[in-house]
């Protein structure tokens, strides 16, 4: 007869629970540490500039002054996701559409409505000459748009006769500044841009082929999608989001000064390659790049109120995109291994 011990063997360290639970850690580490690391850094600036950064001032400048760099992001993302990696067009496309409005109500007399629509046709305009060029006639991506961006800036420029132009209603500017809840209307806009972003590409039989055309357009070829038809759309629809996000900047100021669009290029892909290591680590996301811009919104701030110089801003948004890109290149690579 057999003998069977009442006495469990002790479970090794190593159980099968073990792997799973350390590779649930280190998931959730790498979507939510940035975040970690932006509550630590507001943690740092409260204690040390309480006086300025606890105030309700510094959260209105943080969430409610944004919201250029939401759009502007937004554009670069339809193409990013399509495997267009550099639209270098994006800021000035986002400026002329924002000087061709007052420069339209103020020095020409239009009314601010067909001069708003004037000013967004010229910037869906802008990228659709991107995608024929690009998709249609094969020049290289980099080549187009930074053509495009310079020869828009000039446009703009001398639209504008080199200086900044104001004078648009104070009414208008309700479409970007009304306030809610202590912040413009325009924070609700760019969230509601950027969660509907989410879905498309998540939820969407759309933003599925839009992963694939970003993955491999061979491939996707051969699976039936119209792939030249969705990388034709992307820089459509880049131009129409840089074009609205021109006009709300516009209204929120009153106006615009050309010669500032090219300062929100590195911002710009600051944030959306900062966003592929928030929420969906590797890929490029609409809402991890929101979180990024309010980071580096909280970060450049907080510099600020501890008396750092000027200079600052573009030191952090240089290092935060090395940073950013090797952190993206390192998931690619991994999720390919």
């Amino acid at each position: 007869m057999t003998v069977t011990s009442s006495v469990e063997t002790p479970r090794s360290a190593e159980t099968p629970e073990t792997p799973a639970v350390a590779h649930t850690a280190g998931v959730l580490g790498a979507r939510f540490a940035v975040i970690g690391v932006w509550l630590l850094l507001a943690l740092v600036y409260a204690v040390a500039v309480p006086e300025t950064f606890l105030t309700q001032g510094t959260f209105q400048t943080i969430f409610g002054s944004q919201q250029a760099l939401v759009f502007l992001t937004a554009a670069l993302l339809c193409t990013i996701c399509v495997g267009e990696f550099v639209d270098l067009s994006v800021a000035s496309v986002f400026g002329l559409a924002a000087i061709v409005l007052p420069v339209l109500v103020v020095d020409h007399g239009w009314g601010v409505w067909p001069a708003a629509f004037a000013a967004v046709a010229a910037a869906t305009l802008c990228g659709l000459i991107n995608a024929i060029l690009v998709v249609r006639v094969g020049v290289n991506t980099i080549v187009v748009t930074l053509g495009m961006g310079t020869f828009v800036l000039g446009i703009a420029l001398w639209a504008a006769n080199l200086a900044p132009v104001s004078g648009l209603p104070g009414e208008f500017a309700q479409i970007a500044l009304y306030d809610v809840g202590g912040l413009p209307i325009s924070f609700f806009e760019g969230i509601l841009l950027m969660v509907a972003f989410a879905y498309l590409l998540g939820a969407t039989p759309l933003g599925r082929n839009m992963r694939f055309v970003g993955a491999n357009r061979e491939v996707s070829r051969l699976a039936g999608i119209q792939v030249d038809r969705i990388r034709l759309g992307a820089f459509v629809a880049a131009g129409l989001i840089a074009g609205v996000g021109g006009v709300l900047s516009a209204a929120a100021t009153g106006g615009f000064d050309p010669t500032v669009s090219q300062s929100y290029l590195l911002p710009t892909f600051a944030s959306v390659f900062l966003g592929t290591a928030i929420l969906q680590p590797g890929r490029f996301n609409p809402l991890g790049t929101l979180l990024a811009v309010y980071f580096l919104a909280t970060g450049i701030l907080g510099l600020q109120l501890l008396g750092v110089a000027g200079w600052v801003a573009n030191v952090f948004y240089g290092g935060v995109l090395i940073v950013a890109v090797t952190i993206s290149t390192r998931l690619h690579a991994r999720s390919g291994s």
